[in-house]
């Protein structure tokens, strides 16, 4: 038969706690040297006995710097670990800041729309009234302020079309004006061209009866016609037969 599971506690007999803490000493300096060995790992070893006495084992006895290497990842760990806590708790602490002022945001958000007023004491309505009143007034001086601005846009925009206005008036009136004396301007020439159309024509004196110069009395043959020979040639043929039936 095998031998029973032993209860790990302290051994009270000091003598068999002695023997006992020889036996497992040994056997945990053997563990670790063999470890070393098998798995080429750098093993350090350290046991103080009740009385204070120190047994040590170091692979390459290399304590120090197998120490000196435990202190460094030793120390990045606890400091990688506190600025996580921190972060954490960084982090949590932000959280509750912020759900604690929604939370404010909320019920004040509630009493100023008149909800869950009941719980209020008179100097929380008291305060309440006046934010409301404070809140009325910036809300007027905006509201006067957007009118006035509207006002003031809408008054330049009128000054404006009211000036384009009188502008086009103004085109306008010239371009009346250019027209009525361009008008005029070829009525006159319109009545000249008229005028000049209608001047009697130079009367021509009539060859009745032979060549006749109109500057002289003579004929052709060198002779002279008589007085009412000239006369009659310039009458017409129809008053010449009333005149000398």
């Amino acid at each position: 038969m095998g031998r029973g599971r032993v209860q790990l506690k302290r051994i009270e007999n000091k003598i068999n706690r002695q023997v006992t803490f020889s036996k497992r000493r040994s056997g945990l300096l053997k563990k670790a040297h063999e470890i070393s060995v098998l798995c080429d790992a750098e093993v350090a070893l350290i046991v103080f006995s009740t009385k204070g006495k120190l047994f040590e084992y170091s692979t390459d006895s290399c304590m120090e710097r197998i120490l000196e290497r435990y202190e460094r990842y030793s120390y990045s760990e606890r400091q990688l670990l506190a600025n996580d806590l921190e972060q954490n708790g960084s982090w949590t602490l932000e959280h509750a800041k912020l759900k604690a002022r929604m939370e404010v945001l909320q019920k004040n958000q509630k009493h100023f729309m008149g909800e869950g007023l009941d719980s209020l004491g008179l100097k929380e309505l008291q305060n309440l009234e006046q934010q409301l009143d404070s809140a009325l007034k910036h809300i007027r001086t905006r509201k006067n302020q957007l009118m006035y601005e509207s006002i003031s846009e809408l008054q330049r925009k009128d000054k404006a079309l009211r000036e384009q206005n009188s502008m086009l008036e103004k085109k306008v009136k010239e371009k009346e004006k250019e027209l009525t004396q361009q008008a005029q301007w070829e009525q006159q020439n319109h009545t000249l061209d008229s005028s000049c159309s209608v001047l009697p024509q130079p009367m021509q004196p009539l060859n009745i009866g032979g060549s006749y110069q109109a500057g002289g009395n003579e004929r052709e043959d060198g002779g002279s016609t008589p007085p009412q020979h000239r006369a009659n040639a310039l009458l017409p043929s129809w008053m010449l037969r009333h005149l000398n039936p």
